[in-house]
Parts: C-alpha cells; structure tokens; sequence
C-alpha cells in the first residue's frame, strides 16, 4: 500500500508540474499575442488556423482531479500526507471554480469579439484585467504544488 501511495502522490505531483507548464507557456507566449488587440487578434482562437489550447485542459484536468482523489484516498490514513494533499486539493478546487465562474467565460467573450459592438479599448482592459488576475491564479497553482512536495518528504510508512 505504501507503494501505491507514493506512485499516486508522484503522479498528482507530474500533473501538476504539466499544468503549471502549460500555465507558464500560456502566460509569456499565447495570451499576450491573443489578447493584444482584440477584437482583431481573435484571429488566434478562430478560423482555420486557430489555436485551440482547451484540448489541452479538458484532458489534463480531468486527469489531475482524479489522481489528486486517489491519492487522497491512498493517503487518507497517514495525517502528514493528508493535510498538504488536502491543501493542495482545496487550492486546485479554488482554481477550478474560480477558472469556471470568471476565466473560461471572458476567454467566451473574448472569441465572439469580432462580433461584438464592444469598443477595441474596452477590450484591451478586459483582457489585461483577465491576464493579470490569471497570473494571480497562476501563482495560487505555482504555490498549491508545495504541500505536494513536502508530502512526497513525509514517509508513507507511517500508515501502518
């Protein structure tokens, strides 16, 4: 059992780095150039040459709750593992609502805003509002990976 939760906790650790990579990219290369000039830099998210980085995300999210619930589970017996896991979780959980209430629909709006009567200014504001708030979540997630590393350190043993 000690086995298999140490497996499940370096898995959640792996999909989390992967996240946090695609966070990073996302941040310095895709959303500065998309969100520069909208409505005309929608181009980026429409067309036949769009980029659609949510395939990305509906895969590793899904994944990455799942293994974080497994891992919970595998973990529940040994205290020190459970509470930084369950930190991590409820800082995820966090990012997920928050990702659902606001970000994936102003990144909506964002996409129809060629077809919007919004002015170009009005735009600019929303999407630097959106790139600087989601920096703030970027850090929340860069932050949420530490009680997973430091619940790697505690020995799994412990749960005998």
């Amino acid at each position: 059992m000690a086995k298999a939760r140490d497996i499940s906790l370096t898995i959640a650790i792996y999909l989390w780095a992967t996240i946090l990579g695609g966070i990073v990219y996302s941040h310095i290369v895709f959303f500065p150039a998309y969100l520069a000039a909208l409505p005309s830099s929608a181009s980026h998210v429409t067309g036949p040459y769009a980029m659609h980085d949510e395939h990305f995300w509906l895969f590793i999210h899904p994944l990455m709750i799942i293994t974080l619930a497994v891992t919970l589970i595998l973990n529940w017996r040994v205290r020190e593992r459970r509470n930084l896991i369950a930190i991590s979780a409820a800082i995820y959980v966090a990012a997920i609502i928050s990702t659902i209430l606001y970000f994936v629909p102003e990144l909506q709006a964002f996409r129809a805003s060629p077809t919007s009567t919004v002015s170009a200014a009005e735009w600019f504001a929303r999407g630097q509002r959106w790139q600087h708030l989601s920096w703030t979540r970027g850090a929340f997630m860069f932050a949420g990976l530490l009680p997973l590393l430091l619940a790697l350190r505690r020995a799994s043993i412990a749960a005998r």
